[in-house]
């Protein structure tokens, strides 16, 4: 089955291009959440007219993400861990982990936009990559501690626990 796209799907296509997919995958996916239309020429007429907008909105989210990219690679998110001999760590950082670090930081990213291709296990510092927008993404410095050594944000003092009445 033909659809026109009316946003980027990734791995499939940019908006406003034509793509053949399976009919269930357009049927019960792209169609119901008006992510696709399918071809004809009223259907390219729409589209064409919505392409002068989304350009525009592009245009502007792009210019964002950019901005956001720049601030992420001056971020350097330490996480603390428990670890064992040989700085193995028990358990890994996830994709999960970094997204929690970074919206402490003010960065709202959802755990998908996260490369990794696998968990961090070691204690070290890595560059990790972060989708912002389907042509930017942006790195991000993690530095992995051991439990114990973690300092605190510069500029922010560690605010002394106590218990709740």
């Amino acid at each position: 089955m033909e659809v026109i796209l009316r946003e980027h799907i990734e791995n499939l296509g940019r908006r406003g291009e034509v793509v053949k997919v399976a009919a269930g995958y357009a049927r019960n996916y792209l169609l119901p959440r008006k992510l696709a239309l399918l071809v004809n020429d009223q259907n390219r007429r729409q589209i064409e007219r919505e392409r002068k907008v989304a350009d525009v909105r592009e245009l502007q989210e792009r210019q964002d993400a950019e901005a956001v990219a720049t601030k992420l690679a001056a971020v350097e998110l330490v996480i603390a861990r428990r670890v064992g001999e040989h700085d193995a760590l028990y358990g890994s950082v996830t994709s999960a982990d970094i997204a929690e670090a970074l919206d402490s930081q003010g960065f709202h990213v959802e755990k998908r936009k996260i490369v990794l291709v696998d968990p961090i296990k070691q204690v070290g510092e890595f560059a990790v990559t972060v989708k912002i927008h389907h042509d930017v993404q942006g790195q991000v410095k993690v530095k992995v501690v051991p439990l114990g050594t973690a300092q605190p944000p510069a500029g922010a003092a560690a605010a002394p626990e106590t218990p709740a009445p």
